[in-house]
């Protein structure tokens, strides 16, 4: 009895999803993006939990925020997060070769273009920011060898329909099982590899500085680019704001807040504690740029280092990879070493 039980949930989400997205496309972008919003604001009044996580990492980036901005930054943070959602069905049809101008800004794109145009492989990474998907997507669309690591969703069927719209320009979609062989030969053929790189990474994770507290990251991106002695492209694609009558437009800026090249970790005491800390810190500039449109509700903090869970003072080697950051100074220091488990 289980079988047929789970095939007509699968079916039912599946056939609920596609009919949704078939209603979207019966209205013009600009009507979605600006109803999706009203969705946003109707779930941050009723989500109480996300809403109050949202609200608590704000207050852990921004503490010198009032509480009237970061509220108002998660609320857009929620709307966002719905925009997105509705994309999804349009990108495919606004994004190609002969209208992508028309809807994406590209900024200073071009050391990274550069490198992708002799190609020269690379890691490309973001965090969950501005529309992460059109990233990938839109260098796809322009030609390059793109192939981003994404974790199947549940359902198959409906992770078999957005694999689809996501590989429809050209860019594919590598599952993160079993996908270190190919990530290896991604590479050696010059392509580029895409990551969405500020997940937490469990109680075993690096723990490096991201808005002044130490967050769980994975180590593997750092490790990857050591073996294969590839440079880091840290970029974005930031919705731009409209401030007309016709409300939100699908229009974008892409842009790279940081480029980490071989050069510049070899000589580090710790060159894999050095990218993975400096990566962040790119991401975190980028959510500066944007904060509104940043993920505020994902659990990025939510791992410790075991020192912490434990109560105990910052280890010395820890301590010592955070003073030989090259950007690093006192203030930011002392609040990182700051345990509050030891302070209250």
């Amino acid at each position: 009895m289980a079988a047929p039980s789970n095939a007509f949930s699968l079916w039912s989400q599946y056939l609920a999803a596609r009919a949704a997205a078939m209603t979207l496309t019966c209205f013009s972008v600009r009507d979605n993006l600006r109803t999706a919003a009203a969705v946003g604001r109707s779930m941050y009044r009723l989500d109480r939990r996300h809403r109050k996580r949202a609200l608590d990492n704000l207050t852990a980036a921004f503490p010198e925020w009032s509480d009237a901005r970061r509220e108002q930054v998660a609320l857009q943070s929620f709307e966002h997060f719905v925009q997105l959602a509705v994309e999804v069905c349009h990108t495919p049809r606004l994004l190609h070769i002969d209208t992508w101008p028309r809807h994406v800004r590209l900024g200073n794109l071009a050391p990274a273009l550069r490198l992708m145009l002799q190609h020269k492989p690379a890691i490309l990474l973001t965090g969950h920011l501005g529309n992460w998907e059109v990233l990938g997507y839109l260098l796809a669309t322009m030609g390059f060898h793109i192939e981003a690591l994404a974790r199947p969703l549940d359902n198959r069927l409906i992770n078999d329909w957005l694999l689809g719209i996501r590989q429809k320009r050209g860019l594919t979609v590598l599952t993160k099982f079993d996908a270190t062989a190919r990530m290896v030969q991604v590479l050696a053929d010059g392509g580029v590899l895409g990551f969405i790189a500020d997940q937490n990474a469990g109680d075993r994770g690096m723990f490096v500085p991201f808005f002044g507290k130490l967050a769980s990251t994975y180590k593997s991106i750092g490790l990857l680019a050591m073996n294969q002695n590839v440079p880091i492209i840290c970029g974005y694609a930031h919705r731009i704001p409209t401030h007309d009558a016709l409300g939100p437009a699908f229009r974008y800026e892409l842009g790279v807040a940081d480029m980490i090249q071989p050069q510049d970790w070899v000589d580090q005491p710790d060159p894999l504690y050095y990218i993975t800390a400096r990566y962040n810190r790119a991401i975190e500039m980028m959510v500066r740029m944007r904060p509104d449109q940043y993920l505020w509700m994902h659990r990025r903090w939510k791992s410790r280092p075991r020192y912490e869970r434990l109560g105990k003072p910052m280890p010395a080697s820890l301590r010592r990879n955070l003073e030989q950051l090259p950007w690093m100074d006192q203030a930011q220091l002392d609040r990182l070493c700051r345990n509050p488990t030891l302070t209250g």
